[in-house]
């Protein structure tokens, strides 16, 4: 064993009181036999793209739905597994930390040992690089005794490195193959549950007995579809930052000088930022995703904070907050131009101090208006994932900057009679990411560990563990499994007047809906929110008493429970099947025709709508 990881804790008197915390198990969990229901075939919601995805995944795509049954629920197709024979299971934490994920290991170890004691759960250490390397340990009691309801992945440490390539995918295989798993569990991302699939259809197409399964676990909550409603970590993140931020807010409405501007973790989606808005209400929240279908400039951005500070001023007040999301520089589209032609530059193999001078005439002219700070960040080397280190760009800076230009510029003009304008930036993020998990989370990833298992012993592979219906208590939550490339798209790209580019097949993050509830709830309150200072504290993350049980407001306000709805779907039709049979009544009939005839045409309506394919 590495002598960094599965190091008993020191705990505080408080993350004592946490480890003794045992989450609950949905009623489907519980017992020594696992009941699976398969429903119909998923396919790809991108249906212009799932011949491109079937092509790609042809042994994973187009698996079925599994549901996971309470005892007493009565399906005469389930299948019922009642024999456990021993497992020797692997996992490993990809991505970035996030809070909960030791929940998911202790989740998954306590079914392993619930249904064979003789079975094993093996934690690959360093991430990725300890999967290749098949540097190991074996999860025990002891070692998860001080991680239980705690954050961080310091237990079997983390990467952010891929399992991409050809030789890391068969690297991760013979490792696989070396160890004689059964499974290998993936915690992690958008892009960490791309890998997974990929091994997935590796490993079958190889006949590697291994299955790979996957975890929804990202700070960000970007990984979300029609079969997850949110991410491990997110509620945490949110809760955390909504804290600090409403801090800042009562700071700002003491001392009445002082804007603040602050940049929350988030990477290109903003979803972190709407929540925390929702949950702390401070006066201005920039999303990526409104800037991006606006096509507001940098300059429009600075003009609309700039109205903004002008029209709290004529209420006589010189203070506010301003929150920004990580990734809202690579929403303006100037400025994702300008990091496009620097990323095409290092591509090339341009050194870092000669990028300028190579750069197209008018991305250089933008470069040389930038302050230098923001210069040298845009320069820094790309992500592994080939993305802009946006932890690292400094974009509340640059606003906060811009703005004050602006209102100096005003004010010596004499169209602003307010104070003389003052910022403070802050970046919130690494604050955050360690946290100790929130209630919600601890019992989410919790469950989501023990849906792991039901998955292996199903035999499935290339699935993600999927909980619905969230928003309500424990017991009424539906547990599940979806094949994780029916959650696939192929992003689609012009370059020049007809080329048009696919991408390949990946689980691609999630943007903020715009014309999802969670939205429409900011945007009812947004003129108050600005005008008034209608600042809200939710206070530190509790366990019990108080806000121990709430949940993010986007979730809450969300009609989801995808998994459920389907189910009722295959039960109303098993209904029609079991009515209208030969030898039913003409009017049955008659009723059965025109009935399923309109919600026929209905349907097709809406999918050739959303596939811009012309209704059959």
């Amino acid at each position: 064993m590495d002598s960094d990881y599965g190091v008993p804790r020191e705990l505080s008197e408080v993350q004592k009181k946490r480890a003794l915390y045992q989450p609950e198990v949905p009623p489907c969990l519980q017992g020594t036999t696992v009941r699976v229901e398969y429903g119909d075939a998923a396919i790809a919601a991108d249906q212009a793209g799932a011949h491109v995805i079937s092509h790609a995944f042809p042994h994973t795509y187009g698996q079925p739905l599994a549901h996971f049954l309470r005892k007493t629920a009565v399906v005469l197709d389930a299948k019922v597994i009642s024999e456990h024979p021993v497992v020797r299971v692997g996992i490993v934490f990809c991505g970035r930390q996030s809070p909960g994920g030791h929940n998911v290991v202790w989740g998954l170890y306590e079914a392993i040992k619930a249904h064979n004691q003789n079975s094993k759960l093996i934690g690959f250490l360093g991430g990725s690089d300890g999967l290749l390397a098949q540097r190991t340990l074996e999860i025990t009691n002891e070692v998860l005794a001080s991680y239980k309801n705690q954050g961080g992945y310091d237990m079997l440490g983390r990467t952010k490195d891929q399992i991409r390539t050809t030789e890391q995918v068969n690297g991760a295989m013979a490792s696989c193959q070396a160890l004689k798993l059964d499974a290998l569990v993936i915690i992690g991302g958008v892009t960490s549950n791309t890998d997974a699939a990929q091994l997935a259809e590796t490993f079958a197409e190889a006949k590697c007995a291994t299955k790979v399964v996957g975890v929804p676990v990202t700070l960000n909550g970007d990984l979300k579809n029609q079969f997850v409603e949110t991410t491990v970590g997110f509620d945490t993140i949110c809760k955390v930052n909504a804290q600090l931020i409403s801090n800042v807010c009562t700071d700002a409405l003491s001392a009445e000088k002082y804007y603040y501007f602050i940049r929350l973790m988030g990477r290109k989606a903003s979803h972190v930022a709407l929540e925390c808005a929702l949950q702390s209400h401070p006066n201005m929240v920039i999303l990526g995703e409104e800037v991006a279908a606006s096509k507001l400039t940098i300059f429009d951005i600075t003009k609309q904070i700039c109205d903004a500070v002008q029209a709290r001023a004529e209420k006589d007040k010189n203070h506010g907050v301003v929150l920004i999301p990580e990734g809202l520089v690579e929403s303006i589209p100037e400025l994702y131009a300008l990091l496009q032609e620097i990323h095409g530059l290092h591509g090339k193999g341009v050194s870092v101090e000669n990028i300028s001078s190579q750069l197209s005439p008018w991305a250089s002219a933008l470069f040389e208006f930038l302050p230098p700070f923001i210069r040298k960040q845009l320069l820094l080397h790309p992500e592994s994932d080939d993305s802009a280190q946006l932890s690292q760009i400094e974009t509340e800076k640059l606003l906060a900057q811009l703005v004050e230009t602006e209102m100096n510029r005003r004010l010596k003009e004499g169209t602003y009679k307010g104070k003389k304008f003052n910022a403070i930036c802050h970046f919130f993020g690494y604050q955050a990411r360690g946290a100790l998990p929130s209630k919600f989370d601890c019992d989410y990833a919790y469950v989501l560990g023990h849906v792991c298992y039901h998955i292996i012993a199903a035999g499935l592979n290339g699935y993600m563990a999927t909980v619905t219906n969230v928003k309500s208590p424990v017991n009424k939550w539906r547990c599940g499994a979806a094949p994780i490339s029916s959650m696939m798209t192929v992003q689609r790209w012009s370059r020049g007047p007809s080329a048009t580019q696919i991408g390949k097949p990946a689980v691609h993050m999630a943007s903020v809906d715009l014309k999802g509830k969670a939205y429409d709830v900011l945007r009812q309150n947004s003129s108050r929110f600005l005008l008034e200072d209608v600042y809200r504290n939710p206070g530190p993350l509790q366990f019990e008493g108080p806000g121990a049980d709430s949940k993010p407001i986007s979730l809450c306000v969300e009609d989801q429970d995808y998994m459920g709805r389907i189910k009722k779907l295959q039960e109303y039709l098993e209904k029609v099947k079991s009515i209208v049979k030969p030898g039913c009544s003409q009017d049955v009939l008659k009723a059965a025709l025109s009935a399923m005839s309109s919600v026929t045409e209905t349907l097709n309506i809406m999918t050739s709508s959303s596939t811009g394919q012309t209704a059959l």
